[in-house]
């Protein structure tokens, strides 16, 4: 039994610093970028009236939940924003892909190079790994977040 627990949690963990991996360096892309990154979100038809607003928003957010994730007490709260994060992203492409006649590209980096496709899908795994990992945090873990917010 110790050894599932330990297997879970090594899985939980490495789950976790992929997430925090991929956020650090999507933010930093977007960071480094950041002009083509605005101009292509203002070519977006779905985000083109909240480019500004979006441009600065997701890499703070994606810095603070990259953050988060190596940080046990924060670690259950920042897999819940990362997979909301990762839901977004995801149902973003997939409207885009299906319902949009124009097909921006904001991707930076290694991403840039996948096809949206290739991106849905890569977005998709991401979303059922942190899926895993929320369901193999530590109980401890949560019900301390829960009774330091009840006192």
């Amino acid at each position: 039994m110790n050894q599932i627990k330990n297997i879970r949690n090594t899985l939980m963990i490495t789950i976790c610093y992929l997430t925090a991996l991929l956020f650090i360096y999507a933010a930093t892309s977007k960071g480094l970028d950041y002009e083509n990154f605005i101009i292509q979100l203002g070519q977006s038809p779905l985000l083109s009236a909240f480019a500004r607003w979006v441009s600065v928003t997701v890499p703070l957010a994606e810095i603070a939940l990259a953050l988060g994730l190596f940080i046990p007490r924060l670690r259950f709260v920042s897999l819940l924003g990362s997979f909301t994060l990762m839901v977004m992203f995801t149902a973003y492409i997939y409207i885009i892909l299906n319902y949009s006649a124009f097909v921006p590209c904001s991707c930076g980096g290694v991403l840039e190079k996948m096809t949206w496709n290739q991106h849905l899908i890569f977005n998709l795994l991401f979303v059922v790994l942190i899926g895993i990992a929320i369901i193999f945090v530590p109980i401890q873990n949560t019900k301390t977040i829960t009774n330091k917010n009840q006192s």
